[in-house]
């Protein structure tokens, strides 16, 4: 049971679930208390101490009924049933002697043989069960695999010794031969089906893996339509993933460090037995965020991802202001806290989004309505490609929100090598920024939030 709930565990990361060590250890116990015998019961126990939610609940549920469904072996049936009727007088003696020969053969024959003869459904699929797990069907990944399991799958079985017994037969008993060949061609294909359902258990995680990480350095901005779902799907992973590392050392250093001098005067009285602990806290800055966002045409889509990224970062982040322009500005923080991520930038879009970009008159939008959002805890992330259509850039403006804020930063989906060339304002607003980087994909805008969060640490 040990080695199948492991195998599980597998399966349902590949799916999409979760899984803790701690979850893990809960589920062996529950599976040990309910026994595999009831596949409804152990289901069900399964989803109650793995599933965290109603989205994980669905795809453990899914993967728990592939993976305790096995393909069944399609055995071939005895040969000429019909004996028993049309010359059904066959003479006695010569049945018996029949009978004699295919017992003798039977016992000639190898343990795979013997049960395809028997048709022992039982036993094959125990064989079965057994020969995959001495293949090693688990560690399958990709599709091209798939032959080469198959093949040791049925080297496990003991092909060899069939094929020997089909040739031997060939010629002393023409009809088992034709069982035994036509049942061969029957386990192949059962033995297809399970490498196939192994491959969509455990090469499932691979596949995932490689599609993120072809997505991850994809430009956005180029991504087809049937992409954009899986993108805003993996930018909730890094999102989690951010949190998962920030929030954590933000507890620890809430708490303090050890003051040993402190603690040893405080419990003197207790012979130095230290019941009362001190603390040393150093005072941090609360993290304090405000992004402007070209929402543009040419980088609308880059935008959408951004805002999500940082609008998901609220337990690391405690203030988070959002702006979004493109021939002026607008405040989006309490549309994106209230709504679902795509109703939140159609709203956006519809207000400000694929128009001609004007970053002077947005600048000027910005001083006259919203300076006071930054203080000198204030990190302030400009993200757009600098472009302002030969427009005023009002670059002085800038400077004053770089003097005003504790950083600056710049990030421009755009190459490098468009900087400055055309109507792009880059090379003037890079001399007030304090960090300027190109963001075009979603692992450089993961390690760009990355940098700026662990500026608070």
């Amino acid at each position: 049971m040990r080695d199948t709930l492991h195998r599980f565990f597998r399966a349902a990361r590949g799916a999409g679930v979760r899984i803790s060590p701690a979850e893990s250890i809960d589920a062996m116990r529950a599976a040990a208390e309910v026994g595999l015998a009831d596949r409804a019961i152990l289901r069900d126990a399964l989803l109650l101490t793995m599933a965290k939610s109603g989205e994980e609940k669905a795809a453990l549920a899914v993967c728990f009924d592939t993976f305790f469904t096995h393909p069944d072996f399609d055995a071939p049936s005895a040969a000429n049933d019909d004996d028993e009727t049309g010359e059904g007088a066959s003479e006695s003696g010569t049945e018996a002697a029949a009978g004699t020969a295919s017992a003798q053969d039977s016992t000639e024959l190898g343990p795979l043989a013997q049960m395809l003869l028997a048709q022992d459904r039982a036993a094959i699929a125990a064989a079965l069960s057994n020969a995959s797990n001495a293949a090693g069907l688990a560690d399958i990944r990709v599709f091209t695999q798939r032959g080469l399991f198959a093949s040791r799958v049925l080297e496990q079985l003991g092909i060899a010794q069939l094929r020997d017994d089909i040739d031997a037969l060939t010629t002393r008993n023409p009809a088992d031969a034709e069982r035994l060949a036509t049942a061969l061609g029957s386990l192949r294909e059962t033995v297809s089906e399970m490498v196939a359902q192994a491959l969509l258990l455990y090469g499932r995680e691979e596949k995932e893996a490689l599609r993120n990480e072809i997505l991850r350095n994809a430009p956005m901005a180029r991504l087809e339509q049937r992409q954009i779902a899986q993108m805003r799907v993996l930018i909730r992973q890094m999102a989690r993933r951010l949190r998962e590392r920030f929030s954590k050392p933000r507890k620890r250093q809430r708490r303090g460090h050890l003051d040993v001098r402190r603690t040893i005067r405080r419990n003197a009285a207790w012979g130095g037995v230290p019941f009362m602990t001190a603390w040393k806290r150093r005072h941090r800055d609360k993290p304090k965020i405000v992004a402007i966002c070209d929402v543009s045409g040419s980088v609308a889509q880059v935008s959408d991802f951004f805002l999500l990224l940082i609008h998901s970062l609220h337990e690391v982040v405690s203030d988070v202001r959002s702006f979004a322009f493109s021939g002026n500005l607008i405040e989006v923080s309490e549309v994106l806290e209230k709504n679902k991520p795509e109703e939140a930038m159609k709203q956006i879009m519809s207000s400000v989004g694929y128009g001609s970009s004007d970053y002077g008159r947005s600048f000027v939008d910005f001083e006259k309505g919203f300076m006071s959002a930054i203080t000198a805890q204030t990190t302030v992330i400009v993200l757009g490609d600098a472009r302002s259509n030969n427009l005023d850039p009002r670059a002085d403006i800038l400077r004053r929100i770089g003097e005003r804020s504790k950083r600056l930063v710049w990030l421009n989906p755009e190459g490098r090598m468009g900087w400055g060339f055309g109507d792009s304002e880059m090379p003037r607003y890079a001399t007030f920024c304090n960090v300027v980087r190109q963001c075009a994909t979603a692992q450089q805008l993961e390690r760009a939030v990355a940098d700026i969060v662990a500026t608070y640490q």
